[in-house]
């Protein structure tokens, strides 16, 4: 998939719109390791939705994981990273394409700058609605943080109901080890 004309010339790279736990570039790049901060960017007349996909619980997450929804009016802030076709199986595989959990989607989504990006994103199939864990809210909110979304978004992200996991979440120790390392 070639996104609009303006990534680096002669292509061999895509434009994916992140909404739900690859806003934090740690867990993005945990297992795609091209992307590239592009933009923040507002997807308009969607909204963030958490579900449970064939009805079952996230084995990563421990509860529901994000989504969005059509739904006019509304809109879902998130980042357009620059990536590698290299990385696009990888993508597909943590999205859970082969199980059939997401599906990709092109979506148009406008930027501050107010350019309006086409980017490969995700949409849950077949799924029934539940909470996050605990852990995955919190990933969401620190990736909002970390990549300056609009505080109103912040707050609408720090209200959303969890489930009340307080297991162990592997994923969230990776994670958080790749943030400690960084730190000096």
């Amino acid at each position: 998939m070639e996104p609009g004309g303006d990534t680096e010339p002669g292509g061999g790279g895509f434009l994916y719109y992140a909404y739900g736990s690859n806003l934090l570039r740690e867990r993005l790049l945990l297992r795609n390791p091209s992307a590239a901060l592009c933009a923040l960017a507002r997807l308009q007349d969607f909204k963030l939705e958490f579900g449970l996909p064939q009805g079952r619980t996230s084995s990563v997450w421990h509860g529901g994981t994000a989504t969005i929804v059509e739904s006019p009016g509304d809109e879902v802030w998130g980042i357009v990273w620059k990536m590698n076709t290299s990385n696009l199986s990888s993508l597909d595989k943590q999205e859970g394409v082969d199980a059939g959990i997401y599906v990709p989607l092109e979506v148009n989504v406008h930027t501050q700058a107010g350019n309006v990006l086409t980017c490969r994103s995700y949409q849950m199939k077949d799924y029934v609605r539940g909470p996050p864990s605990p852990q995955y809210k919190k990933v969401i909110c620190m990736g909002a943080k970390q990549n300056g979304l609009p505080a109103d978004y912040q707050k609408k992200l720090e209200a959303i109901e969890t489930n009340n996991y307080a297991g162990p979440v592997p994923i969230m120790e990776e994670i958080e080890a790749a943030i400690k390392a960084k730190k000096y």
